[in-house]
């Protein structure tokens, strides 16, 4: 929940009761979450200032409701002025009938009908992931590629590489080298290289020749 920004959670009937003193060390430092949770003993009594109420389930259970998926939901939570709340069931059992009954919409996640398999924790991340697109959480800081580098810089990159693997006996067959050639032009020049990244490959280059050099004196 509080990795996308939600921090008000209402427990029903707690099965351990509450508090729970195994839920701080499961909540990895969630605590506010934690802090703020209230008790209540009915899901009505938990939602009695809702004006939407959204029961998560994978099955309808017999009861008649709109379905929405999870992104649908989160559109209508932001567009709503009122209060709405995503209902969740036990993690063996999930909701119960009446309490699908209570909702007004159900939510279901599409999901791959030959392994339906979805705990609780999951169910909770993605709801909570679809509604957060509504806010402005952070982003990953976003970093600058350094520019590409001129042609010129490639050229001279491309003249080292075909020097030493011409020295290396890299082209073979003779017949062969102009499409070699070509192809290893074709490849480098797929990707921007900054001036560093062609900077770094020379000095690749000039290493592995100081390598096979050392090695051929060796002999």
């Amino acid at each position: 929940m509080l990795n996308f920004g939600l921090t008000e959670m209402r427990l029903v009937a707690p099965r351990d009761g509450w508090p729970n003193p195994d839920a701080g060390p499961a909540a990895s430092g969630a605590d506010i979450v934690l802090a703020n949770a209230e008790v209540f003993e009915t899901l009505a009594d938990a939602v009695t200032d809702c004006t939407t109420i959204y029961a998560t389930t994978v099955r309808k259970r017999g009861v008649t409701k709109p379905v929405l998926t999870p992104e649908a939901a989160a559109r209508e939570v932001h567009a709503d002025a009122g209060r709405s709340a995503f209902v969740f069931g036990p993690e063996r059992s999930g909701l119960e009938t009446d309490d699908v009954a209570l909702a007004h919409k159900i939510v279901t996640v599409p999901i791959n009908p030959e392994f339906g398999s979805l705990n609780l924790a999951q169910a909770v991340i993605l709801l909570a992931y679809e509604w957060s697109k509504g806010q402005a959480l952070a982003q990953p800081p976003a970093v600058d590629l350094d520019p590409p580098a001129p042609h010129g810089e490639m050229e001279e990159l491309i003249r080292h590489l075909v020097r030493d693997l011409d020295a290396a006996g890299y082209f073979f067959p003779a017949d062969r080298t102009e499409a070699t050639l070509r192809t290893l032009r074709t490849t480098l020049t797929k990707t921007g290289w900054s001036y560093n990244d062609i900077r770094m490959m020379h000095g690749i280059i000039a290493t592995l020749g100081k390598v096979r050099k050392s090695a051929r004196s060796e002999d």
